[in-house]
């Protein structure tokens, strides 16, 4: 005779009401949102964030031991000590400095940008710490001798994506075609593989590219255009703005940019006075 089975019943289990399964996931998310702010480190109210691309040497690099250094650097810890409040460097693409300016991520910006009526839709800038200019890098048999000679059909320009040197060309080049890079050392490299006729860009880093393939390439640094570089700071910030123009002007009156001329760009200074073309300082 078989045994009776075993019947087993279910109960359901009663779910919460919708409202109250609603207010439930709301006091979760609340408590995660507590536990992720209490584990957050604290930001010093008083810390000054400047925000930089540290990949611009001599301006603002870093070293294999991770070390900031630079005439950005410089400047930013000088402007930290004088307006009393210790720095701390972002590193940030330079496409990501503005965005993180308006933000809030950064306080400011120090990181050889020029000052552009562009920019100036986004963000306000300081009074103007450099002067310098858009100059050409060609091949060392190049027969380039200026801009006219470059914008012709079939010539070929590299800049850097995103900078003052990609607006010039695409402004005022209407034969030669635009070749629009994200790095430095792509650019260069088109011009040293003879991909590219020339490199448009300032005219530090186009004498510093020249050096560094002195065999391969030249530099044309007289300025096709004089720019100024400045320090990005939040429209309506004018506390801060005040503060910091009258550091630079205090800065320069005691000879501050004359020993970061002399500090990191001592043989630019000489190259620039030997091909008769005003130095950046």
């Amino acid at each position: 005779m078989l045994k009776p089975m075993c019947v087993l019943k279910f109960f359901p289990i009663p779910l919460p009401h919708q409202r109250s399964l609603h207010f439930f996931c709301l006091i979760v998310l609340l408590v995660f949102g507590i536990c992720l702010v209490a584990c957050s480190p604290s930001r010093d109210a008083n810390e000054l964030v400047v925000g930089m691309e540290l990949s611009y040497p001599p301006f603002e690099t870093i070293t294999p031991e991770g070390t900031p250094v630079g005439v950005s650097v410089d400047l930013a810890y000088a402007l930290g000590e004088s307006l009393g409040r210790p720095v701390r460097l972002e590193n940030l693409p330079f496409t990501g400095l503005i965005p993180s300016l308006k933000t809030g991520k950064i306080d400011c910006i120090i990181s050889s940008m020029t000052d552009t009526p562009a920019r100036r839709e986004s963000i306000a800038f300081s009074d103007p710490y450099l002067t310098t200019g858009l100059a050409l890098l060609v091949a060392k048999d190049s027969p380039l001798t200026g801009i006219r000679d470059l914008d012709q059909p079939g010539n070929k320009v590299s800049v850097r994506q995103g900078t003052t040197g990609e607006v010039w060309a695409r402004a005022n080049l209407k034969h030669a075609k635009v070749l629009a890079l994200e790095k430095e050392s792509s650019a260069v490299q088109e011009v040293i593989q003879g991909h590219a006729d020339a490199f448009l860009y300032d005219q530090m880093s186009v004498w510093q590219n020249a050096q560094m393939h002195p065999t391969k390439t030249r530099s044309l640094l007289h300025p096709l255009q004089a720019e100024s570089w400045a320090i990005g700071l939040r429209k309506g910030d004018e506390s801060l703005r005040g503060a910091i123009n009258a550091f630079l002007k205090e800065y320069r009156e005691q000879g501050g940019f004359e020993r970061l001329g002399e500090k990191y760009l001592s043989d630019q200074k000489a190259a620039f006075e030997q091909a008769g073309v005003p130095f950046v300082f």
